[in-house]
């Protein structure tokens, strides 16, 4: 634990004596040390932290009353700002099995103690079939605490140690589908989040419903929602090509929830957080196999899911009960395509275990290229490829490293195939042609490309390349200061470069207090997760699921003109997906590029 979490754990340890000897409920703490004065760990109730931002007083003069209107769903709506929205209907096109989403914005200049949306399922211009409202997640979009990227505008790599040397803004993100009401003060605007998960055998038209907006029984607010169902069909989650590869925390539930690991509360939890994993099409199961393989970079920290035991003979034995229970959790959940398993090679070339010659753990530093090394994973791999081959999950199975140096990667690799030379290997890191033949997953910074004979030769031999982004990147990015567009983007370059997929770091590392400071110590806001506790999605991710449903349409829409010999249509799409460059996105915001794109294709 390093010098800053152990401070933030003192404060908030003397938060919780203070209130506790005063008779009081114990008040959370942020990062920053700033209280929350609220119980800590909120799950279906909270209060959001204080705006920092003064009432935009200007905006507000021509409204007395309350406006309800649609905005758009790639626009974070200010708090404190009116944005003068007009739009009373709107109109989304969809394929069948697709997720369409609208934002409503309610701008008050006066109190509002109870504000509530209703809608009701919409109905088929027939008359003959609706969506019912288990189609519809509807929820407020919160403000969320975030900052800003460095100071010389790049990325957000580096210690934060004093979070007040940044530009800290509340700004919107969580989707709040649990908040039934909530109260709009006076000159205050709220977004609202509208998605709808057309069936796929919705029969092809327009579907229409009103949408209520109330502050306690009264309505201040009725819009027209239309949904344009197209004839095409998008596959379940489950059958999409794009390799989305999330990397899950259970650590942080257990944490934020209070529960003991791996408990069945745990796993219950569990089920709910990571379902929207699952929902968007998430193919690789996060294992850490040794003890913190990326050292302390999170505020829950990855322990090892496989018990490392030192017999006293000095053999070594593996108990892989955690592992089993995860695995078989995930699968169940419907993530099966790969099991992640980090990290041979892992930040700190530390490796813990418990030793029965002295009953108790001990640690071993050694790194590759060392016998100490080489005898310690030869015995562990050898061991894992048996369980793994004995549960039928050896194909799947990839032993994964992230972002280490090519020799160790030699040497790594050289005990992998020493153990059992039928091993998976992937790598998130630097792009090595060398490696390529070697691993099965590879997956490389957006700044470096593959070249092109490449990825036709892996995609040729059936193995999956990625990219990721990460601290390094100011666009395209996740953060939550991002333009929520961004996350939509994300999966339009993976098309537009030919590659399987994405993969982020973080989809469930929280913060001490997520839903309410996204703000961390080491990188900018929002980089350590894109899932809220409570099962809450938020801007970032609803984009990006946007843009994955856009990756596996452009891959149907070009098997089916290919197949009809359409080339004209195939070289227009072509130069709508050449406008992905990342290089442009300060000259041209990703919501400009996707929205432009989007229309092109709902138009084929």
């Amino acid at each position: 634990m390093n010098i800053r979490v152990k401070a933030i754990v003192l404060i908030f340890s003397g938060l919780c004596s203070l209130g506790s000897l005063n008779g009081q409920i114990p008040m959370g703490v942020t990062h920053s040390g700033q209280s929350t004065s609220q119980a800590p760990f909120p799950l279906t109730q909270y209060t959001e932290l204080k705006n920092p931002a003064p009432t935009d007083e200007e905006s507000w003069k021509d409204l007395s009353g309350t406006r309800c209107a649609w905005g758009d769903t790639y626009t974070r709506y200010k708090k404190e700002v009116n944005p003068h929205l007009n739009q009373k209907k709107i109109d989304i096109k969809g394929w069948k099995g697709e997720r369409v989403a609208a934002q409503l914005v309610v701008s008050s200049a006066i109190d509002l103690d109870n504000v509530s949306v209703e809608i009701a399922p919409l109905t088929h211009s027939s008359g003959k079939q609706s969506i019912s409202a288990d189609r519809i997640l509807k929820g407020f979009v919160r403000y969320v605490m975030t900052d800003e990227l460095n100071k010389n505008q790049k990325g957000t790599c580096g210690p934060r140690p004093d979070l007040s040397q940044f530009d800290s803004t509340l700004v919107a993100d969580p989707i709040d589908h649990l908040a039934a009401a909530l109260p709009i003060k006076a000159k205050t605007s709220q977004g609202y989040w509208i998605r709808v998960w057309i069936p796929e055998d919705a029969i092809s038209g327009n579907y229409s419903s009103d949408v209520l907006i109330k502050n306690n029984h009264e309505v201040i607010g009725k819009l027209k929602l239309t949904i344009q169902v197209q004839q095409r069909t998008l596959p379940q989650p489950d059958q999409w090509a794009f390799h989305l590869d999330l990397w899950q925390n259970p650590f942080a539930v257990a944490r934020y929830h209070q529960v003991p690991l791996w408990s069945e509360e745990h796993f219950r939890i569990l089920k709910t957080e990571l379902q929207p994993y699952a929902d968007a099409g998430g193919k690789v199961i996060t294992v850490p196999i040794m003890h913190h393989p990326w050292g302390g970079q999170t505020y829950d920290p990855y322990e090892t899911m496989i018990t490392w035991v030192r017999k006293i003979d000095g053999s070594w034995w593996f108990d892989y009960t955690i592992f089993d229970k995860w695995v078989e959790f995930m699968i169940d959940m419907g993530i099966k395509k790969e099991i992640g398993c980090y990290s041979m090679i892992p930040w700190k070339l530390s490796f813990l275990y418990f030793d029965q010659a002295t009953n108790s753990m001990k640690e071993l530093k050694s790194k590759p290229g060392e016998q100490a090394y080489h005898d310690l994973w030869l015995s562990m791999l050898k061991d894992f490829a048996a369980h793994l081959k004995s549960k039928g999950w050896f194909d799947i199975t990839h032993i994964a490293m992230d972002e280490r140096p090519m020799p160790d990667m030699l040497k790594a690799l050289k005990i992998i195939r020493e153990a059992d030379p039928n091993f998976k290997v992937s790598l998130a890191g630097s792009l090595h042609k060398e490696l390529s033949d070697e691993l099965n997953d590879y997956c490389i910074a957006i700044a470096e490309k593959f070249s092109e004979e490449m990825k036709t030769k892996r995609k040729a031999e059936g193995k999956i390349t990625t990219y990721y982004t990460c601290c390094a990147e100011s666009h395209p990015n996740t953060y939550t200061f991002s333009n929520p567009a961004e996350g939509a983007w994300i999966a339009w370059y993976a098309a537009k470069e030919n590659l399987d997929g994405y993969l982020r770091w973080a989809l469930n590392s929280w913060t001490i207090e997520p839903l309410l400071d996204s703000r961390f110590y080491t990188w900018g806001a929002g980089d350590t997760y894109l899932l809220y506790p409570g099962g809450r999605t938020c801007l970032r991710f609803e984009n990006l699921v946007a843009g994955i449903q856009a990756y596996e349409k452009i891959r149907i829409l070009k098997t089916e003109l290919q197949t009809q010999n359409k080339t004209a249509t195939l070289r227009k799409l072509e130069r709508v997906l050449e406008s992905f460059d990342e290089l442009q996105l300060l000259k041209t915001p990703a919501n400009v590029v996707v929205e432009k794109a989007n229309l092109f294709i709902n138009g084929l």
